[in-house]
């Protein structure tokens, strides 16, 4: 049976849209909702600051990090795994 007080484990999945800072990357994430009124498809995107132990994740590249305490004021989320990685072109 299910503790009451636990909690799910939120993950997310985005783009690493930049890896300038020492063992911390940011990812874009892309939701797409449906207007209430108007019926149309509205993108909203969100950045968020994930900590990466490893410097193993470069621009490009596809992740899954999951939600923790606060590692500093920006991140409360770290690296699970790359999904994929970018391309070179």
């Amino acid at each position: 049976m299910e503790d009451k007080n636990s909690k799910k484990s939120l993950t997310i999945q985005g783009v690493v849209v930049s890896d300038a800072m020492d063992k911390t990357v940011v990812i874009e994430i892309i939701t797409r909702k449906v207007h209430p009124r108007f019926k149309k498809i509205m993108t909203r995107t969100s950045r968020v600051k994930i900590h990466d132990e490893k410097n193993e994740c470069q621009v490009g590249d596809r992740v899954i990090a999951v939600e923790t305490r606060p590692l500093s004021k920006q991140k409360h989320h770290k690296l699970v795994k790359v999904i994929e990685k970018a391309k070179l072109v």
